[in-house]
């Protein structure tokens, strides 16, 4: 299957470097050159972005505080501050909107932008791309890679290729090639557990799935085989849509050693409302609905939710209600081995994620 040159789009994906940290970094001189944390230090803190002196010791966003503190003794923390990231995200979308009007924020730090006709006539999406990078250097202190490709897809994949402060571009006829090359698990979609069980059935790159065909994906990961068909490919026919809309926030973890008591698992949930509440809040995202999903040792999933007359609008009500649906689900009749919590129909936000085949927005998996 071939790119139809009628559906070739000039995108790029730009994503800031190691944002909340570098917004530090920047703002403080001392901080500069040192592990840095964003998130709180606390037993039961997270980590929510980390900066590449930090990253070198493995220190990772999502990563319970005490295990980053454990890698990395010299570890600084800041506590976040969500409204100067806020202020930066919307400098950085001004700059945007100078080139293009047709721009995919995810988050305050990434965004889809179509520049297949750009508002200056560059006529180059690498010139562009070139140009957006040196005006935010520029006027906000801060580095920015970025991937130039002819879809959403490999255009989000290249701009982690040459990360920090790098460019990538995948032409047309590079495209197969380069997907091909790369590991299951850079695949946007595909976390630890999805690649776990590609590796089982013989898929670790992208050349190994372009060898099964679409009964088979489909057989083995349902309705989303049809996107892997595509994505080992090369082909992503979704635009760079400026108005998309988020559906639900959610995030959710997957342990190597399953939980059982009581105490263990109100630990666990008290980390994924941490974790859940940083992603609310800088998507600033506003619902009414929580939904609890455990996973137990034998693969059976089941959800408890409930829906309350207000907007849950602090960190305080998100984990009281979290923990009244744990409430529903206990005593655990054997291990659970994922836990999760989303916030769903979203009624307001400022910005707006990338959808997915299925219709909805799921975070990364977290693995302790």
């Amino acid at each position: 299957m071939e790119v139809e040159a009628a559906l070739i789009r000039k995108i790029i994906h730009v994503d800031m470097d190691a944002f909340y940290a570098s917004v530090e970094q920047r703002d403080n001189p001392e901080l500069r050159g040192k592990p840095v944390a964003v998130g709180g230090s606390s037993k039961r803190g997270v980590v929510a972005a980390a900066s590449y002196e930090a990253r070198a010791f493995g220190v990772r966003s999502a990563m319970p505080s005490v295990t980053a503190q454990r890698q990395c003794p010299d570890l600084v923390f800041v506590k976040p501050r969500f409204e100067a990231y806020k202020a930066v995200s919307r400098h950085i979308r001004e700059i945007f909107s100078r080139f293009t009007d047709i721009v995919q924020p995810l988050s305050l730090d990434e965004a889809y932008l179509d520049v297949t006709q750009d508002k200056q006539g560059i006529g180059s999406a690498v010139k562009i791309a070139k140009a957006i990078r040196t005006a935010i250097r520029d006027e906000t202190g801060l580095t920015a890679s970025a991937g130039v490709s002819y879809n959403k897809f490999i255009a989000k994949l290249a701009s982690d290729q040459n990360k920090p402060d790098g460019l990538c571009v995948i032409l047309p006829e590079q495209g197969p090639e380069f997907v091909a090359s790369l590991p299951v698990r850079r695949f946007h979609g595909v976390g630890p557990r999805t690649a776990e069980k590609m590796a089982k059935l013989g898929v670790n790159t992208g050349a190994d799935l372009a060898q099964k065909d679409e009964a088979w994906l489909a057989h083995h990961f349902g309705s989303w085989g049809g996107y892997l068909f595509q994505a080992a490919r090369g082909i992503d026919l979704r635009p760079v849509n400026s108005n998309a809309v988020r559906k639900s926030i959610g995030a959710e973890s997957t342990y190597f050693n399953d939980k059982r008591s009581e105490a263990e698992l109100r630990d666990a949930l008290d980390v994924i409302v941490d974790i859940l509440w940083d992603r609310i809040d800088r998507h600033c995202g506003q619902g009414r609905t929580l939904v609890l999903k455990a996973r137990y040792s034998d693969f059976r999933t089941i959800t408890r939710s409930r829906t309350v007359g207000h907007i849950l609008a602090d960190r305080a009500a998100i984990a009281q209600l979290g923990h009244r649906l744990l409430d529903q689900i206990q005593p655990v009749e054997m291990g659970v081995r994922l836990l999760g919590l989303t916030l769903s129909g979203l009624i307001d936000q400022t910005t707006s994620p990338e959808s997915t085949p299925q219709g909805h927005f799921t975070f990364d998996h977290i693995e302790d």
